[in-house]
């Protein structure tokens, strides 16, 4: 969900291209013949990468802003409900649309684009106007059925009635944005396709602009003295919030459509399911929906555990939500761009049956992600407080709660490396165009998963239930890398594991020397590691992370690490000009 939520991790995060089997839809001059009003030179590669990276960066900062002020006007026990109201429509999004879009219709609009004469445009019309109506039809029902959904979602025996009505009230307001972010999606695709990327990259930042708006009317209509929980929560907050919040969606939808004209596409209804070709689309989707359905299950047991332990003194659905996005730009910013550069050579190389070549992408992916992850794992697993005090302390949070998620990010920060690993692995079936494989993959993964969160939530304390979803996640994400690289050593042959073996181990003496001398240094400075405030916070990071930084590299180099060798090269090179 837009808005940093948390999403299933098949989902193609911010800035990454859409991608059919591994195959990157870059250009125009790939996808089809230039079309009225659409600029030849929106498909330089290099261009719209770096205009898609500034704007993720973009995005994530406003982003965090956007969830540090829903903290610090609801506080945790109002920004658990809220945060578990925005995840049933991105659940539900995720099943309706998210996957498919990424696997089917986007490819599918690329081939019509290449194949009719009009430039895909009559497909794309006829396409969009049944989207519409189904994901109208798909939001109204759901809307209807919200009490039931947030019952099963909240059940348990130490939810309070007010929460569980809290949480119903919420998702009335916020379960519409289903609608919204499906045809965000849908045009965003279209002009994906036409090789137009700025728009859906920076759209975003439109329906993170109107929540932050959102919260400072709030805070300057009702302020903060009033402890807010959901027995005392008025209805003019509730309808506030929730309300903003689907004005950010609809904002978001609206703010792409300018891009529409601008590629050439113009919008007419055009009703007639028949021409697409549903069965196709049905069967082409089939393994996807069954991958996007075992991740929600996921999510409703996640969401299920995080509402019965969340609470005034624990971090519940609201920290773990923080968390797992400061995960997620740890991951899309180096992961994914690692990956989103490596996969069009692994997929020509798959295609023409070069397998060496593709087991060699796959080492050097592993070995890059690793190499460059590496000093980000450190900051987080030994600055996890200090990063969470300077993001999240403020309003309605309390220095305890942020220190809470500063727990949680401690935990988080094991999760970073198998995650993006085990992404890397899928995109490689992707390219080997084994879907299926990915989806059968994923089945025990998420088996694995729901059972660490219901045995981690049995026998800990509740206080430290959000942490241990986290850990689950991590865990479910090493079994994933380690089961993909199984499989794939069958298929593809030789992985040069010895070397990335080797690679990983030199990786992680640098960062655990890092990781100590920055404990040390922490230790000595005012908050010992648990900062009391913002201040000591930027102190604690400032040196602690300068420290984890000048170590990690300085031991790297030591070691002979050729990645982070040759980095540290080029950048000697260009300061050298």
């Amino acid at each position: 969900m837009n808005g940093g939520l948390y999403r299933s991790t098949h989902a193609a995060p911010d800035g990454r291209p859409p991608t059919q089997d591994g195959v990157t839809v870059v250009s125009v001059e790939e996808t089809g013949p230039e079309q009225p009003g659409q600029s030849s030179s929106s498909g330089s590669t290099a261009g719209q990468s770096a205009i898609m990276a500034v704007g993720s960066l973009v995005s994530r900062v406003i982003g965090f802003v956007r969830n540090a002020l829903i903290g610090m006007v609801l506080g945790e026990a109002v920004g658990d409900a809220y945060t578990g109201a925005q995840f049933l429509p991105g659940q539900i999004y995720e099943l309706l649309l998210g996957g498919i879009l990424s696997s089917v219709l986007i490819p599918l609009l690329v081939r019509r684009r290449k194949a009719d004469p009009d430039g895909g445009q009559e497909f794309t019309q006829r396409l969009l106007s049944f989207a519409v109506v189904m994901l109208g039809l798909a939001t109204v029902l759901v809307v209807l059925a919200a009490p039931l959904i947030t019952a099963i979602q909240t059940s348990g025996d130490t939810t309070t009635p007010a929460f569980r009505e809290l949480v119903t009230d919420f998702s009335y307001l916020i379960l519409p944005i289903i609608f919204f972010t499906g045809v965000s999606a849908l045009i965003g695709a279209v002009l994906n396709v036409r090789g137009h990327f700025a728009a859906p990259m920076w759209a975003p930042i439109l329906n993170n602009i109107v929540v932050i708006a959102v919260c400072g009317v709030f805070l300057l209509v009702f302020g903060t003295d009033k402890d807010l929980t959901p027995e005392n929560i008025s209805g003019a907050e509730l309808t506030l919030i929730g309300a903003g919040t689907l004005l950010g969606m609809v904002v978001q939808a609206i703010g792409l459509l300018p891009a529409l004209r601008k590629v050439g596409f113009r919008w007419a209804w055009r009703w007639a399911p028949r021409e697409l070709g549903l069965r196709e689309i049905g069967h082409l989707a089939g393994w996807m929906l069954c991958y996007v359905g075992a991740n929600q299950i996921a999510v409703f047991a996640l969401v299920r555990a995080l509402n019965t332990a969340g609470g005034e003194d624990n971090p519940g659905a609201l920290a773990f939500n923080n968390v797992f996005l400061l995960m997620m730009m740890a991951h899309g910013i180096i992961g994914v761009s690692v990956i989103t550069a490596l996969l069009p050579k692994m997929s020509a190389a798959a295609a023409e049956g070069r397998l060496a070549e593709v087991s060699d992408d796959l080492s050097r992916g592993i070995k890059l992600v690793t190499a460059a992850l590496a000093p980000i794992v450190v900051a987080y697993a030994v600055l996890g407080g200090p990063i969470a005090v300077l993001l999240f302390e403020g309003g309605r949070i309390t220095n305890a709660d942020a220190l809470a998620m500063g727990t949680v990010l401690t935990v988080a920060a094991f999760a970073v490396l198998p995650l993006s690993i085990s992404f890397l692995c899928t995109n490689v079936f992707y390219a080997l165009q084994g879907n299926k494989t990915a989806a059968l993959i994923n089945l025990p993964v998420v088996a694995v998963r729901i059972a660490g969160y219901f045995v981690l939530a049995a026998i800990l304390d509740a206080s430290l239930t959000a942490a241990g979803m986290t850990a689950a996640n991590g865990v479910s994400y090493l079994l994933s890398a380690l089961i993909s690289l199984a499989v794939l050593r069958r298929r593809i042959g030789r992985l040069n594991l010895g070397s990335v073996a080797a690679s990983l181990l030199r990786v992680a003496i640098a960062g655990a020397v890092a990781a100590g001398l920055a404990v040390l240094v922490t230790r000595l400075l005012p908050g010992s590691g648990a900062p009391d405030g913002r201040i000591e916070a930027i102190v604690q990071i400032a040196v602690g992370g300068a420290v984890i930084l000048i170590a990690y590299i300085g031991m790297a180099l030591l070691l002979r690490v050729g990645e982070v060798s040759q980095v540290v090269g080029m950048v000697r090179r260009k300061i050298g000009r």
